[in-house]
Order: C-alpha cells, then sequence, then structure tokens
C-alpha cells in the first residue's frame, strides 16, 4: 500500500497490539487472475521466530481453496473518520484519517487437530468471561459435528506494512483542534478516532 513517510509505522510491537485489538480482517487471495476476499475473524500466534495468522471459513467459501499460495494478504482497519478542511486554522483541503495494517504471507490449511486446537482457543477469548459460556468443552457432539464444515487456515506472516494516517503532519493547534472536532461528530468513528488521535499525543 502506498505510505507517506509521515505516516509509516516500523514499530512491530505496536503493530502487533493493533491487530491483536482490530483482528476481524478481510483475507485478499487470487483466484484465475480475480481478487477475492473474505471478512473473519483472525488471530495471531507467535511460533519461534515466526508470526502466524489463524482463522477459518466455510468448507463452501472456496476461498479456501486458494489460500495455499505465497502470496495472501490479509487486511486489519482501524478507526477512520472524515477531517474537515474547516477545522485548520489556514485553508486547506479535507482528508481522511484512518490506521491500515496489511499483512503478507503464505497460507496453508490446517489438519483437523489444528482447526480444533485453533477453535478452543478463539472460543475461550470470546466466551470465557460470559455466563454459560460456550467453551468447546460445553458444546454438544452435533454442534461439533456441524464445526467440520469450517476449514481451517494459517497464514506465514512474510511482510507487514502499517499506515496511521493521524493528521502527524499538521501544527499543534490544528492537530489538537481536529481531535476537539472529531469528539463533536455524531458518529462513534469518529469518537473512536479521536481516542486514538489524543492517546498518541
Amino acid at each position: 500500500m502506498y505510505i507517506p513517510k509521515h505516516f509509516n509505522v516500523n514499530d512491530f510491537k505496536e503493530i502487533r497490539e493493533f491487530i491483536i485489538r482490530h483482528s476481524f480482517g478481510t483475507i485478499v487471495t487470487i483466484e484465475n487472475g480475480k481478487p477475492i476476499a473474505s471478512h473473519l475473524p483472525l488471530e495471531l500466534h507467535q511460533q519461534g521466530d515466526d508470526y502466524v495468522i489463524t482463522g477459518h471459513m466455510a468448507y463452501a467459501n472456496p476461498q479456501w481453496r486458494t489460500i495455499e499460495a505465497d502470496n495472501v494478504l490479509v487486511m486489519y482497519q482501524g478507526p477512520h473518520a472524515y477531517i474537515s478542511s474547516s477545522w485548520y486554522k489556514s485553508e486547506n483541503v479535507p482528508t481522511w484519517n484512518y490506521q491500515s495494517v496489511h499483512v503478507y504471507g503464505t497460507g496453508s490449511i490446517m489438519s483437523e487437530q489444528e482447526l480444533q486446537e485453533d477453535l478452543v482457543l478463539q472460543l475461550r477469548k470470546y466466551e470465557e468471561h460470559r455466563d454459560n459460556a460456550a467453551l468447546w468443552e460445553n458444546l454438544s457432539n452435533q454442534t461439533k459435528k456441524q464445526i467440520k464444515g469450517t476449514v481451517g487456515f494459517k497464514i506465514k506472516m512474510t511482510e507487514v506494512q502499517a499506515a496511521y494516517k493521524l493528521s502527524q503532519n499538521r501544527n499543534e493547534e490544528d492537530y489538537h483542534n481536529i481531535v476537539n472536532k472529531l469528539y463533536e461528530e455524531k458518529d462513534n468513528n469518529s469518537k473512536a478516532l479521536a481516542e486514538v488521535m489524543k492517546n498518541k499525543k
């Protein structure tokens, strides 16, 4: 992705935390020369010196047949919002602020055992704090059989690109005014972006 130098992020620890926090990603592969995509909950794991992204999709989704490739793209998106030029002290053009991470990697299909282990971890992550938690050990055999209708995959990370376009190129006065104006907007995305920008300074 195109990343102007003001907005390029190289701190992998920061990028890793972003991926974990915004774990609902988009997987892009190629089928007969055409890009195809699925939007899925994903998990990031460290395996020795490598990082691996795991997830699963329905067997009926034909994209799983294209996963075993050298160039799988996974995209993660953070909060984003329109930035009005009226928020600057001096006249300028409006823009859009956002956070985005692209991960490239080599894809492969999980074994049934690997898929089950990944599902156990994912259920624990999203269910453990709930009453009557739907943890793996609590699921009926019928539900576990239905899970066999999914295909697990893993993507070994080979390259990471991160862009945080958060008005870093604006002066201090403009920056703080943008944050304040975002808090005044009615949509939650603008307020979430304001929180990100506030914590960046």
